[in-house]
């Protein structure tokens, strides 16, 4: 990791917290309940709310009978994760419920509790505060073998309806079954493009196994993820901030739900992934991005993880000339034979807008973006669109611009972005 990548916590606040993100907006991010309103407006899934507490008589006045066996007791402006009460089931023995620690909690626990939170506790400056029960979500059976008791929740940093860097956080015994880093939760970095855990750390050092175990963290698939991030963003365009981190929990019923949003979202998040997200942020600062799904697509395509080398080492190395035939994907599946030129001085593959026209590539939903590029005859708008192709048996997900190469030999350069784990044959040898 670069450390002209990385984005500090001065750069965070100056650059995009501050610059993104309105007071009305951050208001949103501040209460918990109030996020939950918003979201619920724009049909955007979270756990439900089952009662509110803003005053001591509402503590009175509520039906303590009436609680499920499982939910979560909440402060709306909580910070760190303090002031959370969740319990999974009723006590068998006497009355009350056992908390995810194990702990018998009582009615009059709740209550004494609730007061603490409308006191103030665990808000910011210790101003009076709002408790909320909410649903329990549990955990999904993805997770059951890596997260401590608790739910384990995902956490996207989300700018310009873009998803930008992904992490799961797995609650372990010291966490006490909580998914907050600070408090001894694992956090693990997830591939944007598939999903798929990468890396992992525990009190900001790298590590391989879950605590305790010899459970690896590398290579879990999280289900359901493009509709995960298409949430994210979702929860983005609704809350109005330009800037912020979305945690997500995976309900086993219902799929994703929106737990909460931070306007000033940590920075742990660039050390599971062992990547920057200063480099990643000013890569979509000026896109144009549609809507969620387009969002996710430029997602996939920048940031994914490139996996060449372990692909490399488990294949071995692919020889490739200067002039190949490559198989491209077209846009109803099929794959098409196309001489290809295999150029070390190009950083980008670049396909001919023809070509490209012709294969049903070049669609308003498979453009990601334009730019605007010198050439011999002056300043062009290029689009710039996903592609997947076949280069010596080897399948390759990638972005690409879009030229005229008419009065080319070649219709397709695959530049060198797309060429690790291949090894290039000059015209020499």
């Amino acid at each position: 990791m670069k450390l002209s990548s990385i984005l500090g916590l001065n750069a965070r606040n100056q650059l995009f917290s501050y610059n993104y993100n309105t007071l009305g907006s951050k208001k949103i991010a501040d209460s918990k309940i109030q996020t939950a309103r918003v979201l619920r407006k724009a049909d955007v899934p979270t756990p439900s709310i089952l009662a509110k507490f803003k005053i001591p008589q509402d503590i009175l006045n509520f039906d303590w009978n009436s609680l499920p066996s499982s939910f979560a007791l909440k402060p709306s402006r909580g910070l760190g994760g303090e002031g959370i009460i969740v319990v999974k089931r009723r006590a068998r023995i006497g009355k009350g419920w056992i908390s995810v620690q194990k702990e018998r909690v009582t009615i009059e626990d709740l209550k004494l509790h609730i007061l603490d939170i409308l006191e103030g506790a665990y808000s910011m400056g210790n101003e009076p505060d709002v408790a909320f029960i909410q649903e329990y979500v549990g955990r999904h059976k993805a997770f059951r073998k890596y997260a401590y008791r608790g739910t384990p929740d995902i956490r996207i940093i989300v700018f310009n309806k873009v998803p930008i860097m992904a992490m799961l956080r797995l609650p372990t015994r010291e966490s006490q079954g909580r998914a907050n880093l600070h408090q001894g939760a694992v956090g693990v970095g997830v591939d944007i493009a598939t999903g798929i855990t990468t890396k992992a750390i525990w009190h900001g050092e790298q590590i391989v196994y879950k605590p305790g175990t010899e459970r690896k963290l590398r290579g879990i698939k999280i289900p359901d993820w493009t509709k995960i991030l298409e949430t994210a963003v979702k929860t983005q365009i609704a809350s109005g901030l330009g800037y912020l981190g979305v945690d997500i929990v995976l309900h086993p019923d219902a799929g994703p739900q929106v737990l909460e949003i931070n306007a000033q979202p940590g920075l742990q998040i660039q050390l599971a992934n062992m990547a920057g997200l200063k480099k990643r942020l000013e890569r979509v600062e000026d896109l144009e991005v549609r809507d969620a799904e387009h969002g996710v697509k430029i997602a996939k395509a920048l940031f994914a993880e490139r996996f060449a080398d372990r692909v490399a080492a488990e294949e071995g190395i692919k020889t490739v000339n200067i002039w190949e035939n490559a198989k491209v994907v077209s846009g109803d599946g099929r794959k098409i034979d196309v001489n290809a030129k295999i150029d070390t001085g190009a950083w980008r593959t670049s396909i001919d807008k023809t070509l490209a026209e012709k294969l049903g590539i070049l669609t308003g939903s498979n453009i990601l973006w334009t730019k605007t590029v010198k050439s011999s005859l002056g300043r062009e708008t290029r689009p710039v669109v996903a592609l997947s192709f076949y280069l010596a048996g080897r399948k390759i997900k990638t972005i690409a611009s879009v030229a005229n190469r008419s009065n080319l030999k070649t219709p397709l350069i695959i530049g060198r972005r797309d060429l690790s784990g291949f090894l290039v044959k000059t015209l020499e040898n």
